[in-house]
């Protein structure tokens, strides 16, 4: 059954409403709002139920949202005026139709880490979800966020991660010198006046990596952690890349290592 809700007073649509503007509310509730049939469709095939479906009038009208608005599992379908719709959109052009998900929680820490992502005061949200795209792509699938971090379910990382997250155990505010000293493999970080260069490193075992801030880069008591420490080669004569783009070239690296020795 769908529910059509036409006024700004409604409670429901108020406390969604919050939801939309807060990220303090996103975090206190464990809910995030995932904006346009993509991530709908990535939470969908994840096999997850949304809180709600919500779509615009006008929205409904275009077939892969009206297919979404009747099939997607979710405990609550409504329709909104386009003027309270807009009211709530994460961009400036909506779709037409937004889910209401609770964040899954990760497990505990795990007693010991293969392959990882350590994620060091990371706070642009493009970067964060880039990463954390690459990461899915790479099949590298524990990610741990430092304190100071971005939050990974904010909207800007949502739409950036393009429906990665529901792939990723992302664990947020961990203390990552505790839980470096758990690493089963090596300890990666880069660093451009490191002597090894990225390729000649044996990237094949268990490997966890550390990208650090965008300006600050990785903290000195994490960074002296590492039991490696690589550059990327850089021909062009470009001083250091992206930090998104240089964790997509290392875990590709990496991947590309270990199909080689397979015979891939």
């Amino acid at each position: 059954m769908i529910k059509r809700i036409q006024s700004r007073e409604n409670a429901w649509y108020k406390s969604l409403a919050k939801l939309a503007s807060s990220s303090r509310e996103r975090r206190r509730t464990g809910m995030a709002i995932l904006d346009g049939p993509h991530l709908i469709e990535a939470w969908r095939a994840h096999g997850g139920i949304a809180e709600a479906i919500v779509a615009s009038e006008s929205g409904s009208a275009r077939p892969d949202v009206d297919e979404l608005l009747g099939a997607a599992p979710a405990r609550v379908h409504v329709i909104l005026p386009d003027r309270l719709f807009d009211a709530l959109a994460q961009v400036a052009t909506p779709v037409g139709i937004l889910a209401v998900v609770a964040t899954p929680a990760p497990a505990a820490l795990p007693a010991a880490i293969g392959d990882a992502l350590l994620l060091d005061g990371l706070q642009d949200a493009g970067n964060l979800g880039s990463i954390l795209r690459s990461a899915a792509a790479a099949g590298v699938t524990e990610v741990f966020l430092g304190h100071g971090s971005a939050f990974a379910w904010s909207p800007k990382v949502l739409r950036a991660g393009m429906g990665a997250h529901f792939g990723l155990a992302i664990h947020e505010s961990v203390g990552l010198e505790a839980l470096a000293q758990r690493c089963s493999g090596q300890l990666v970080a880069t660093d451009p006046r490191a002597e090894q260069p990225l390729d000649r490193v044996d990237l094949r075992g268990p490997v966890a990596w550390i990208f650090g801030n965008e300006g600050a880069g990785i903290t000195p008591a994490l960074a002296a952690l590492a039991t490696e420490r690589v550059r990327i080669p850089m021909p062009g004569g470009t001083e250091s890349l992206n930090v998104a783009a240089a964790a997509a070239v290392c875990l590709f690296e990496q991947a590309r290592q270990r199909r080689a020795a397979e015979g891939g």
